[in-house]
C-alpha cells in the first residue's frame, strides 16, 4: 500500500461492529490519516437518502462496506426477512451512493455463506451459485451475493474499482455474545466461561459436533482488507480465510481449555447442525501475497482476554 493511498479519505461503514472496529484499528495503525466513521444515529444505512447525503458530504476516496446485520443459525432462521432486507438495503445504498459521489474504490465485505450448502470442499470462488444455498441463512446469503454482483456490475458498466472480499467465520474482540443470536465461537466462549465460573459439571453444545468450520481472527481479516486495497487490479471477489478447519466439537474443546472449563462436553443432536463443512479455498488470495497469521489457539486467547475486559467494563455486546 502506497503512502499516497493512505493519505486519501477512507470511510469505514459499520465501525461499531466487530469487523468495522478491527478495520478502524488496522487502518490507523497502517497510517491512514483520514478515517471517517458514522454511527447508525448519524446515518441509517438502510435509508437511501441519508446514505447519499452523508457520502456526498464526506466525499471519501475509498469506502469499505463492513456494515451488516449478522447472527448465528437461530437468528437467521427466525428473522429471514430482516436479514435479507436490511443487508440488501445497506449494500445497494452504500454502493450506489459511492458511485454517485465519485468514490474511486470500494471494498464490499460478504461471507462464506454465499456458497452452496453442498459446495465442493474447499470452496473456490467459482462455485458461487452452482447449487442451492444453506436454508438456515439463505436471506443473508442472497443479500451478500447481490452486493457482490452489484460491485461486479458497477465495475463493468461504470469503470469504478468496486470489488469484494468473502471472509470465513469470524471471531475476536468486540464480538456479539448473545447466547442464541451470536455465531458459534462467541456463544461457546460465553457459555463455557459462565459454566466454569458456576462450577458446572457439563456444558451441552448444539448439534452433533461433527460439522467442520474454518475460523478467522478478525484482525487478520482487517489486515487482508488493507492488503486488497493495495492490489492495483484485484479479482471481483476473493475468499479470505485460513485454509484450515476444525470440527465444532474440537472448537468447543479448545474454548473450554481457553476459559478453564474442566467438565464434560455433551452434544445435543436434536439441535441444527447447519452445513456439514465450510472451508474456503484461499489460493487466490495467497497468490496476491496474503496469508492468515493468527492460529485459532492464539486468537481464542486474545478473544477471551478481550471478553473479560469487556465484561469488566460493562461493555459486552449481547444483542
Amino acid at each position: 500500500m502506497t503512502t499516497d493511498q493512505r493519505s486519501k479519505r477512507l470511510y469505514i461503514a459499520g465501525h461499531t461492529g466487530m469487523v468495522g472496529g478491527a478495520l478502524v484499528r488496522a487502518a490507523r495503525a497502517a497510517g491512514w490519516v483520514d478515517v471517517v466513521t458514522a454511527t447508525r444515529g448519524e446515518v441509517d444505512l438502510t435509508r437511501q437518502s441519508e446514505v447519499e447525503a452523508f457520502i456526498d458530504r464526506m466525499r471519501p476516496a475509498v469506502v469499505v462496506m463492513a456494515a451488516a446485520r449478522v447472527g448465528g443459525i437461530v437468528a437467521n432462521r427466525d428473522h429471514p426477512a430482516s436479514f435479507l432486507y436490511e443487508n440488501l438495503a445497506m449494500a445497494q445504498n452504500v454502493i450506489e451512493a459511492s458511485r454517485r459521489a465519485g468514490v474511486g474504490r470500494l471494498l464490499f465485505l460478504g461471507s462464506s455463506c454465499i456458497y452452496p450448502r453442498l459446495a465442493p470442499q474447499p470452496m473456490a470462488e467459482e462455485c458461487l451459485m452452482t447449487s442451492p444455498l444453506e436454508p438456515t441463512n439463505e436471506g443473508y446469503a442472497i443479500a451478500k451475493i447481490a452486493g457482490l454482483k452489484l460491485c461486479q456490475a458497477y465495475r463493468r458498466q461504470h469503470g469504478v474499482l468496486f470489488h469484494s472480499a468473502m471472509p470465513t467465520n469470524l471471531y475476536g474482540p468486540g464480538d456479539n455474545y448473545h447466547l442464541e443470536h451470536s455465531h458459534v465461537l462467541p456463544a461457546l466462549v460465553r457459555r463455557f466461561h459462565e459454566a466454569a465460573r458456576r462450577g458446572d459439571r457439563t456444558v451441552t453444545i448444539w448439534g452433533t459436533g461433527t460439522p467442520r468450520r474454518e475460523f478467522l481472527f478478525v484482525d487478520d481479516l482487517a489486515d487482508a482488507c488493507l492488503h486488497l486495497l493495495g492490489v492495483p487490479d484485484p479479482p471481483d471477489w476473493v475468499n479470505v480465510g485460513t485454509g484450515e478447519d476444525v470440527s465444532i466439537l474440537e472448537a468447543a474443546q479448545l474454548v473450554a481449555e481457553t476459559v478453564g472449563f474442566t467438565g464434560e462436553i455433551v452434544i445435543d443432536p436434536d439441535k441444527p447442525d447447519g452445513p456439514p463443512r465450510k472451508l474456503l479455498d484461499v489460493s487466490r488470495l495467497e497468490a496476491l501475497g496474503w496469508q492468515a497469521r493468527t492460529s485459532l489457539h492464539h486468537g481464542l486467547r486474545q478473544t477471551y482476554q478481550a471478553f473479560l475486559a469487556e465484561v469488566e467494563a460493562g461493555a459486552l455486546r449481547i444483542v
